[in-house]
């Protein structure tokens, strides 16, 4: 309810709804729209390179180098597989056996969820923008109801961010021999950037003591936790530049395996 008075001295009682809401025109007058087109052409950008690279399967190793969408590489016919525990039957890409994990885990992300319901459905479009659908009903309804899936996606990232470290670390080593190469600064740079934002994301916030109540004598919690949250205040940034990390290491890797550009490195 609202009331709205006049220089008569009358007063005029109404009721604002949601429609008459959604009606008014924004007063923004700066060029809000232009995240949302970013947002757009990166997420949908990636989206479309990230499907490519997996259809394609194939230059997705370059001793000693392994793309991380197709690590861990699962399969006996994978040209350097981690474990090979699914036979010759198979016969589609191995990077759709792991794609799952990483994918569920940024799309039920805090942050990406802010991002793209903005930009893709423009739920609200931007601040004081008003929201282009005519209901809303939050994540109560199916699909959105499966963000609350995110804690339980970390559970499956961590496992596959550990084996993105091994590949980092035999990105050092050629023939049982140290070996320091541009792909191997890169593999490292991207596993740094992964860890940044997994770690720093509400739901290893929470796992690492945002359950408690207190963290009197739980002093190593506290420091987790701390750490956690020094991650978190740039939780955006991690997002977006492991997000460009990732392409970046892979088609790194791909060039090279297509002989495209040589690695530089130093065998030691």
């Amino acid at each position: 309810m609202y009331l709205s008075s006049h220089g008569d001295g009358g007063t005029v009682a109404g009721m604002a709804t949601v429609a008459d809401v959604r009606r008014r025109p924004h007063e923004r007058n700066d060029r809000w729209w232009l995240e949302d087109v970013f947002i757009v052409a990166v997420l949908g950008g990636f989206g479309l390179y990230a499907f490519a690279v997996s259809v394609l399967n194939g230059n997705y190793f370059y001793e000693p180098y392994l793309s991380p969408f197709y690590s861990p590489c699962l399969t006996t016919s994978c040209i350097h597989p981690t474990f090979a525990i699914i036979g010759n039957w198979y016969n589609l890409s191995p990077a759709f056996l792991i794609v799952g994990s990483p994918l569920l885990f940024r799309a039920t992300c805090y942050y990406y969820r802010r991002s793209y319901y903005r930009a893709f459905f423009w739920s609200p479009p931007a601040c004081t923008v008003p929201d282009a659908r005519a209901k809303y009903s939050g994540e109560t309804r199916f699909p959105f109801i499966l963000q609350n899936l995110h804690r339980y996606a970390l559970y499956l990232a961590i496992p596959i961010l550990a084996i993105l470290w091994w590949d980092a670390f035999l990105a050092f080593r050629t023939e049982g021999r140290f070996m320091l190469g541009l792909g191997s600064v890169i593999m490292l740079v991207n596993v740094l950037l992964l860890s940044g934002y997994t770690f720093g994301c509400h739901a290893a916030r929470y796992l690492v003591g945002g359950y408690l109540d207190s963290f009197h004598g739980k002093s190593l919690q506290f420091r987790l936790w701390e750490f956690a949250n020094r991650l978190n205040a740039r939780h955006s940034r991690w997002a977006w530049f492991s997000l460009f990390s990732v392409a970046l290491t892979d088609l790194y890797i791909r060039l090279n395996a297509m002989g495209v550009i040589t690695d530089p490195r130093i065998v030691f």
